[in-house]
């Protein structure tokens, strides 16, 4: 989280370009290729940067301290509790996303299948428009910016959202009427319509 709200700007900076470099480098390379390179780069790096505190070390100009020793001391370690509860949470989320998957293909309500028949629809011109590739690249750069963008204009976001979600479910409870036979909406004024007296 402190990643995504920038709270250190130099640590997120060097992650996001290093997440972009990398998925830009997949037009051109294999996943393979990318992979071994970035491997051996960091390799690189930590190796010399161990070398280097070796060296001061033996010449007396550093105290031989690990340079890399409070990543080394990060305990990421899951233990029985922990792992069953992670477990669970993913077993539950598999099975949810696999019956919501079966209602939507197996029509179980007629309404979310046609939704979701409409999103396929649609998912095939984004694919003629772009490629996996590049929608992931959009993604991690979405992740990186729009929470700080939200956090720092708040309350316009939400009175945006609001106005757009009362005009999605006026749509939708269109389409709900018209797919119940449904007839048009009743009048919200007290009493009904009233005639007009000539």
């Amino acid at each position: 989280m402190d990643l995504i709200y920038w709270k250190d700007t130099e640590r997120t900076g060097m992650v996001l370009t290093g997440i972009v470099v990398a998925l830009l480098s997949l037009f051109q390379l294999s996943i393979i290729t990318v992979f071994s390179t970035l491997s051996l780069a960091i390799m690189c790096f930590t190796l010399s940067v161990r070398l280097y505190y070796r060296v001061l070390a033996a010449i007396q100009w550093a105290d031989g301290k690990h340079p890399f020793q409070t990543y080394l001391d990060l305990d990421i370690t899951l233990h029985g509790e922990e792992a069953d509860h992670f477990m669970q949470r993913a077993i539950v989320f598999a099975c949810s996303a696999l019956d919501s998957i079966k209602k939507l293909v197996f029509v179980g309500s007629l309404f979310d299948s046609l939704k979701f028949l409409l999103l396929m629809y649609l998912v095939t011109f984004l694919g003629n428009l772009c490629n996996g590739l590049t929608l992931l690249i959009v993604g991690v750069i979405a992740v990186f910016s729009v929470p700080l963008f939200y956090r720092q204009h708040q309350d316009k976001v939400d009175g945006t959202i609001a106005g757009l979600q009362s005009r999605v479910d006026n749509v939708k409870d269109i389409f709900v009427r018209l797919a119940h036979g449904g007839g048009p909406p009743a009048d919200p004024t007290p009493g009904g319509a009233k005639p007009k007296t000539k």
